[in-house]
């Protein structure tokens, strides 16, 4: 059986993954390291472009945990550090809203360690990850970003092929989180700001996926950098598909913990 963290329990389970950082990380459903480092064929679809359809484990970094890696980031610019790192003030709806199943957004929600189901076509990519359903419908038909949406949590993707590597360019992100850098120091969340500007290439390894994202945050950051993630391929979570993943709005619980009759 694949064991499901809930949104109460996210933090509980990333205190873990620190606590074991030097131990490989069991996820929803990942086979023991000897089966999961298996080769996956290298399927194209009817375009000869490759075939990334089919089930793998959410994003990991050098950090073992849904967070990027302080090594990688570049220098802050003048005032960028203080818009990057934005203290919590013991407001749940601040500190954590996923609490209250407010979206984590991309790329935050995206690291999250639950199963990723990729679906495949000539026009388009789609990602449904299993925390939060968080959903992604990529055109891959050359087409501009959107000039008449609002800035959102998961911004506005397009996306294009450079020889077998998807190149995702995604902007209009609205300010928000950006890792689960919180549960490593509970004072400060890590945010991004209202300019940021996200890159992601996506090719084929025998593992499964090689996942890099470029950030790009004029407003933080002298310079865009990257970091470079493994998406393995699960194909053996095919038979069961994404559990279904049920938050409840306006949950008067954060974390799970209840009080006050309330």
């Amino acid at each position: 059986m694949r064991n499901r963290l809930t949104v109460a329990s996210l933090a509980a389970a990333a205190a873990a993954v620190v606590a074991v950082s030097l131990t490989p990380v069991r996820v929803a459903g990942q086979a023991p390291q000897a089966q999961a480092s298996a080769a996956v064929p290298a399927s194209r679809a009817p375009d000869g472009k490759p075939d990334f359809s089919g089930f793998y484990q959410a994003p990991v970094g050098a950090e073992r945990g849904p967070r990027f890696s302080p090594s990688k980031m570049a220098p802050f610019k003048p005032g960028g550090e203080a818009l990057f790192y934005e203290m919590r003030n013991g407001d749940p709806f601040h500190d954590e809203p996923r609490d209250f199943c407010w979206p984590s957004g991309f790329p935050w929600g995206f690291l999250a360690p639950y199963p990723v189901q990729i679906v495949q076509t000539p026009q388009f990519m789609v990602m449904v990850h299993e925390f939060q359903r968080l959903t992604r419908i990529i055109p891959l038909d050359g087409r501009p970003h959107s000039a008449k949406v609002e800035p959102s949590y998961g911004g506005d993707s397009v996306g294009h092929w450079e020889g077998d590597t998807l190149v995702i360019d995604t902007t209009n992100y609205k300010r928000w989180g950006l890792d689960d850098y919180h549960y490593v120091d509970p004072t400060k969340n890590r945010m991004h700001s209202d300019a940021f500007h996200t890159i992601e290439r996506i090719s084929r390894n025998p593992n499964g996926l090689n996942w890099q994202i470029t950030i790009d945050d004029p407003k933080i950051f002298t310079a865009p950098w990257s970091e470079d993630f493994l998406m393995r391929a699960h194909p053996e979570w095919a038979k069961d598909g994404l559990f279904e993943f049920v938050c409840q709005e306006n949950n008067r619980c954060p974390a799970g913990k209840c009080g006050d009759g309330k």
